[in-house]
């Protein structure tokens, strides 16, 4: 049996949170249903750090962008858009030579 691909998801958070979120775990079952082992620190973190405190966003941040360098590559969902916090992690990932593969699954239903 392979191995699955590690992979670090960038998809919206902030803004329309609730629809990013039923979104975001789309993604990651988008991911889970073909073979990938995903990380979404951004559906993580903000479960446990609050988003509105810049402190704790900014370590939660910190935490999701740590998975970038081990990652095989990096999924950016493109479906919404870019967010800056996308952006971080398509920076970091290019810094670091770790692929990045843009992904449409389309809109929620």
């Amino acid at each position: 049996m392979s191995r699955p691909a590690v992979v670090v998801i960038e998809s919206p958070f902030a803004g329309d949170v609730d629809r990013n979120i039923a979104y975001g775990l789309r993604c990651v079952r988008w991911s889970l249903d073909h073979g990938e082992a995903p990380s979404a620190g951004h559906l993580l973190y903000t479960r446990v750090y609050d988003d509105a405190d810049p402190a704790q966003r900014e370590a939660g941040i910190r935490a999701h962008l740590a998975h970038i360098p081990r990652a095989e590559s990096v999924i950016v969902y493109v479906d919404y858009g870019i967010s800056p916090g996308m952006d971080r992690g398509i920076a970091l990932a290019m810094a670091c030579g770790v692929p990045i593969i843009r992904r449409s699954i389309g809109r929620n239903p």
